[in-house]
Parts: structure tokens; sequence; C-alpha cells
């Protein structure tokens, strides 16, 4: 939970990368389905929508758990999406699960993996962890460091804007011909007056009246000190790199290897949301299969707006295609 604070929360840049992703998925145009399950999936539940919830989840934990709630003719009424931080899986003595802990607080709620007629009462979908048997892997422990960087940039900056983007410069005692010192007390007392009236971004610009004995020695920063935004907008690109997100979408300086905006777009969508949403889709499916037998969710690639040129070269190619009759054009074109 700390983790997911300190990067979605107070986090710009992983924020707005988690939400172009999960806003994608929520988004995305889906074929033909059942009647019946159409209104399961398109739901907003609790203010939430489920498709973008289960998307956001997998990204920042890796785990996307749902409930199942059934109605009266015992088949899925809602699905309703839980918070990943607050579920911990019991395992059975063969290691397979056999049960979810929810705790919200003090209050536990126990769900076995599936009911008394082997269907799921949560569906528990995950992404790949190479070490971890019943957990996934997210994209917050890669982005962790990255986060941590771009936050103590960001620290450093307003710090250095606090201070008029420069440290100010140093008091120079000059103890004269008879090599007297500042006692502590006009030390402390010279050190607060400073802090009180010459100190931070209000007072930028103040003249400064200084006793016998003090002169004023101003100091600059090197360009190696204020690499602070090189810095920054390199830890910014790592966030986004972890969740999949192209640079250029997010405004982001650098690493504009994409021609323009429309083919970092495409490439967002080919690379990271439909991947996520077939993941979530696919688990979906097995699921509700359950209680529907064949079930497939899968999107819409035609509905697409940003791979329309891509059908369009696949359907200037087919037509073309003159060796082909007709009907073998509809059917390599997905249409019955």
């Amino acid at each position: 939970e700390g983790r997911v604070r300190e990067a979605y929360v107070d986090n710009a840049v992983a924020q707005r990368a988690v939400r172009i992703v999960a806003e994608g998925v929520g988004a995305a145009p889906l074929a033909m389905m059942d009647d019946a399950i159409a209104p399961l999936v398109n739901a907003t539940s609790a203010g939430q929508s489920l498709l973008e919830t289960m998307a956001a989840h997998l990204l920042l934990h890796g785990n996307s758990y749902v409930q199942v709630i059934c109605g009266a003719d015992d088949k899925p009424a809602e699905l309703f999406a839980l918070r990943p931080d607050r579920i911990t899986i019991e395992p059975d003595e063969k290691g397979w699960p056999v049960a979810y802990a929810y705790r919200a607080g003090e209050h536990q709620t126990r769900f076995a993996a599936h009911d008394e007629m082997g269907r799921p009462t949560i569906i528990h979908i995950k992404a790949f962890h190479p070490t971890d048997d019943h957990y996934g892997l997210g994209c917050l422990g890669a982005a962790a460091k990255a986060v941590a960087v771009h936050h103590a940039a960001a620290q450093w900056n307003k710090a250095l804007l606090d201070n008029a983007a420069r440290p100010s410069g140093a008091l120079v005692f000059d103890p004269g011909p008879d090599g007297s010192a500042l006692s502590a007390d006009q030390f402390d007392r010279l050190k607060a007056e400073m802090e009180a009236s010459f100190a931070g971004s209000g007072n930028a610009g103040r003249p400064m009246l200084l006793e016998g004995g003090l002169k004023w020695q101003s100091m600059s920063m090197t360009p190696a000190d204020m690499d602070f935004v090189a810095l920054k907008a390199a830890a910014a690109r790592e966030i986004a790199l972890a969740f999949g997100v192209p640079p250029m979408l997010l405004g982001l300086p650098g690493d504009n290897s994409y021609a323009n905006y429309k083919e970092a777009n495409r490439a967002l969508w080919r690379l990271t949301i439909l991947p996520l949403a077939g993941k979530i889709l696919d688990g979906l499916s097995g699921a509700l299969g359950a209680w529907w037998g064949d079930v497939s969710l899968s999107v819409d690639r035609d509905q697409i707006p940003a791979l329309s040129e891509d059908r369009e070269r696949l359907w200037a190619q087919v037509s073309a295609a003159d060796f082909l009759s007709p009907e073998e054009k509809r059917a390599m074109l997905g249409i019955d």
C-alpha cells in the first residue's frame, strides 16, 4: 500500500502512465458477446469500471481479484473488483489455493476458492512472476527506484526554488587585527536572523544589511550541480518504460524514437493495451465459462481508431488478391 501511494498517488508520471493504459483497456471496444455477459463486463460497480480497475490493479500489483456475486438464479449478477493489497491467498498442503482472505481494517472475510459446484467465487488474474507461485509481479517493483529518484529530484528542485534556484552565498567574518571570532551566541543570533529575514522564495532579492566585520561572498552552482533536471527527466522516462507507455505520450523530453504522436499511440495499443486487455478478457472468459459454457471475450480491433491504418492496409492487400474468391476474402477479414 505504501509503495502504491508513493508511486500512484504522489507521482504524476506514474499516475498518468497507469491511467493511460487502464482507461484504454476500459474503453476498448469489445466484440459481440452474450446478452447475459455484456452487462457484467461493461458494468460500473461502486463507481469503478470493472475492466479499467482490473487493468490498474494488474499494472500496480500484478494481481487482480474479482468477486463473483450470484443472483437468485444462481448465475453471476455482478463482478466486483477487490483491492489486491488486502487479499491473502491460503494454499492447501499441496500448494494449491483453497481460499482468499480479504482484510479491511480489523474485519476479515474468507472466500473459498470454489463453491460446492466447483465454480470460482474469486477470479484471480495475475501477471507472470518467476519466483512466486501464487502472486503476480506488477510494475511497481521495477519502477520503485525510478519513482524514488524522481521524488528526490523534485524535492531538490523545490529546495533550490526556495533558495532562489542557487545557494545564495556565505557570510564571511573578518576577525580583524585582534583575531577575534564570533561567539556562540552571536553565531546563533546571526543564523536565526538569516533564516527569518532572508531565506525562502518570499525573501528573494531582499537587500541585506551587515554589521561590522561581516562581508557577503556570493556563490553559484556548477553545471554538474544543476544536473538534477536531466536526472529527473531520465527517471520519468524509466517510469514510463516500466508501465509500457511511450514517453512522447506523457510529454517527456528525449527518447522520441517514434516518427510522430500517431505512431507512438499505435505502439501503445499494440504493445501494452491490447495484450493487457487480452489477458483480462481471457481470464474472465475462463471463469464465466463455468456458468455459460464456451465464453469468448475479445477486443474488436476494427473499431480502434489508433489501428485504423493497419486495418485499411489489410483490406487493400486482401482486395488486391485476385486469386482469392469473395468468400475467401471475407473469411480472411473476419466477416461472416
